[in-house]
């Protein structure tokens, strides 16, 4: 069997956690190949190294004083070598990272070196071959990832090799330097490497213990999700669920691999399996419950609205002149309501609406602001009746007002809109129906 296993950076932020992350891998030998975040915040009050860099760098590529950040760096990697007893120097690396920065190597180049570095270390510590994810991650000159280049190099790489580190988060244009992907983006490198060496399994270690059914900032202890399929992780993600990097799902599901989520402090606990596909029966109806604040409607109104062939097309074509994609578009015979994050519209509002008059002479507009929309997931959806009624029936019970209802064609997603204010109440009384109430 073959292991690809990712850690975050809580999982990796000091040189106890260190331990804890080197039992793990120990404790499994198909754990092979190791992809290491730069260190995170050790409590409340720390700095993230990613942070700590994106500050050193901007003051020393401006001429400013950098000096105490630079050995603030220093200071984080220094104590982690030493609370693990390894004869490591760092010297060279810091060096060259400080003459890059005055150079202005770039930002990417700056945010980069906390995983780079944490590579090293952690290559020492186990005793495994140190990869440079510049050498086999791969980008074209506009910054887009090489996923085919990339599949090929990086699997030919780790061919001829038993056991390595891969920092996460970077790669290489073709000029050399370093491009790195958005923040999280040490998932993305996990789910990479997985594909090319054909891992069996992809274990992404965080600190929770696999991806809950609700936000647990909105609900008490939710429950946490034995199994999902990309599918619902890629609905439920989207929406704001955020235990894994979204993009993290492409590689690996091209090539069948499951994803199973881990905690670095309670490795006991089996957490989340994400999959393909599975003839595992859900806990319950749903998945998942997530959702976002901060969306408006546009809603427009014109008799024989549906007889107009091109309609929604003209109507369309206005937002994308300006720019702004649509979430959603519920509709009736004379109605349509486009739904767009209110913070990209603001700014163009009376331009579309001046350009939806033009387009299609409808008989009214209107905006409503400060919306919110709410997504209920599942695959145990499509096998259960009345899925609709308990949801609407417990938003009514909690007082909620539903502004828009919009059903995926797959029967796995229901999209509510609500207010603002009323986002978490909604969140609280779907989790309650279909899971405190199957308890």
């Amino acid at each position: 069997m073959k292991k690809v296993v990712k850690f975050g950076g809580s999982s990796l932020a000091s040189a106890k956690q260190f331990k804890k992350v080197g039992e793990i891998i120990r404790a499994d030998k198909s754990r092979r190949f190791v992809v290491p975040s730069a260190p995170g915040k050790r409590n409340d009050r720390d700095e993230k190294v990613t942070d700590m860099l994106y500050a050193c760098y901007d003051a020393a590529s401006e001429g400013r004083s950098y000096k105490k950040i630079l050995e603030k760096i220093r200071g984080r990697y220094d104590e982690i070598i030493e609370g693990l007893g390894l004869n490591l120097n760092l010297d060279h690396e810091f060096a060259g990272m400080e003459e890059n920065f005055l150079a202005k190597a770039g930002k990417d180049y700056a945010a980069s070196r906390g995983e780079y570095l944490n590579g090293i270390v952690m290559a020492h510590y186990l005793g495994y071959e140190f990869i440079d994810a510049a050498e086999v991650i791969f980008f074209d000159e506009q910054g887009n990832f090489e996923a085919e280049l990339t599949n090929r190099e990086l699997s030919e790489r780790l061919s001829h090799v038993e056991r390595a580190v891969i920092p996460g988060f970077y790669g290489s244009r073709p000029d050399g330097s370093v491009k790195t992907f958005s923040r999280g983006g040490s998932d993305v490198t996990g789910s990479i490497v997985a594909r090319a060496v054909h891992a069996d399994l992809y274990e992404n270690w965080t600190d929770v213990s696999g991806f809950l059914v609700a936000d647990p900032r909105i609900v008490d202890n939710p429950e946490v999700i034995e199994t999902i399929t990309y599918r619902e992780l890629r609905e439920l993600s989207y929406m704001g669920a955020s235990v894994l990097h979204e993009d993290a799902i492409f590689p690996v599901r091209k090539e069948g691999i499951p994803i199973n989520i881990r905690n670095t402090n309670r490795p006991e606990d089996r957490g989340t399996l994400i999959v393909e596909t599975t003839c595992r029966k859900p806990l319950h109806t749903i998945t998942g419950v997530a959702g976002k604040k901060g969306f408006c409607a546009i809603n427009i109104e014109k008799a024989m609205m549906n007889t107009e062939v091109g309609f929604g097309r003209k109507v369309l074509s206005v937002f994308e002149q300006s720019g702004i994609s649509f979430e959603h578009m519920p509709s009736g015979i004379d109605t349509m309501t486009i739904f767009v994050h209110q913070s990209e519209f603001e700014d163009h509002e009376q331009s579309v609406i001046a350009g939806i008059h033009r387009a299609v002479s409808p008989d009214v507009v209107e905006l409503e602001s400060d919306l919110a929309l709410v997504a209920v997931v599942g695959r145990g959806m499509r096998a259960n009746q009345g899925t609709a009624g308990r949801v609407f029936s417990a938003l009514a019970h909690a007082r909620v007002n539903v502004k828009m209802i919009d059903q995926g064609s797959s029967e796995w997603n229901i999209i509510i809109g609500v207010k603002n204010d009323d986002f978490e109440k909604a969140i609280r009384a779907i989790y309650d129906i279909f899971v405190l109430a199957d308890l």
